[in-house]
């Protein structure tokens, strides 16, 4: 039975974005999106994310558990008989959660991939690993605090923080075919910190193939932690259209 609401402390949420080439994320997003566009810029993303005192909302914070937690992202537009709307769209999650990875969408909208994570936080410095179980998926950071936010995209922190907070209604797939499942996140507060990223690999976004050279480029990272939060599902389940041509 589908969770409708599940709670939990983020105790730290590392986001990384990308600049990219608007062609290029246009031919992986199913209709009915459409990259959402910063300074002429389709923008890519990877939040690395622990979560504790996780559980459904109606249990009590010490019935919660804790898990690490990486999604790649894209900022998506979308139109329908209501005006246009912003969000991101989520091709794939991973978590070590076993529990999360076995039960996947049949406790919370969503598909969950179990991967391994090796995580080293102190603060001077961030550096997070991950390799997926079905070796689909591989992703390695090092950041550190930064005095500002050097970005092409965004003038500062609370800019690009105000950006994110915009697009809490993230898609992904879901199990039931032709679907995506709707997931927003209510966060207590959006405060974020710059960071400087000082390496960063991804399978996704380091693919030649999908980002020939001069299409995808790092641009930023925020760190936010410490923020009380609650997931929910939406009601209403987006039609997969095909993928853009």
């Amino acid at each position: 039975m589908i969770t409708k609401r599940i709670d939990c402390v983020i105790d730290r949420r590392l986001l990384v974005s990308y600049r990219i080439e608007p062609a290029r994320v246009n031919a992986l997003l199913p209709r009915p999106f459409r990259p959402q566009l910063v300074k002429g810029h389709a923008i890519g993303g990877v939040c690395f994310i622990r979560m504790s005192a996780l559980r459904p909302a109606r249990l009590p914070r010490a019935a919660g558990v804790t898990t690490e937690n990486v999604a790649h992202r894209f900022a998506v537009e979308w139109d329908d008989e209501h005006g246009s709307h912003v969000g991101v769209y989520i091709p794939r999650r991973d978590t070590n959660s076993r529990v999360a990875a076995a039960l996947g969408a049949s406790i919370f909208p969503g598909a969950y991939h179990l991967a391994r994570f090796d995580v080293t936080e102190s603060a001077d410095v961030i550096r997070i690993g991950v390799r997926s179980r079905d070796r689909a998926v591989s992703l390695s950071v090092a950041a550190t605090p930064a005095a500002s936010l050097t970005s092409a995209l965004f003038a500062g922190a609370e800019e690009a923080a105000g950006f994110f907070r915009q697009g809490a209604l993230g898609f992904s797939p879901s199990d039931a075919d032709g679907c995506l499942d709707p997931v927003r996140l209510h966060a207590a507060n959006w405060e974020a910190r710059p960071m400087a990223v000082s390496a960063m690999s991804s399978s996704l976004f380091d693919d030649a193939t999908m980002f020939p050279a001069g299409t995808c480029a790092l641009d930023s990272a925020l760190l936010m932690t410490n923020i009380t939060a609650r997931w929910t599902a939406e009601a209403d389940v987006t039609p997969l259209m095909s993928v853009a041509a």
